[in-house]
């Protein structure tokens, strides 16, 4: 298994509960290890098998969560 680290910058959240939200979203995808949200920052880390979990699939699951999130250079 391969694993790729991401990094997304999210928009609309304002509230510490929210992280636990998206970071619970995040887990659980198939083929992601780790999820961080940084909440002051607005970034969104999560280290994940590509041929099991896209970028496109872990923008979705934000979505779902109710946030919006796009990929990200740093």
């Amino acid at each position: 298994m391969s694993t790729t680290h991401t990094t997304l910058r999210a928009e609309g959240f304002s509230c510490p509960s929210c992280v636990a939200k998206i970071e619970k979203s995040l887990a659980a995808l198939p083929g992601v290890s780790a999820a961080t949200v940084h909440f002051a920052s607005s970034r969104i880390e999560a280290d994940h098998d590509p041929d099991r979990t896209t970028v496109d699939d872990l923008v979705a699951a934000v979505a779902r969560a109710g946030y919006t999130a796009r990929p990200s250079a740093f």
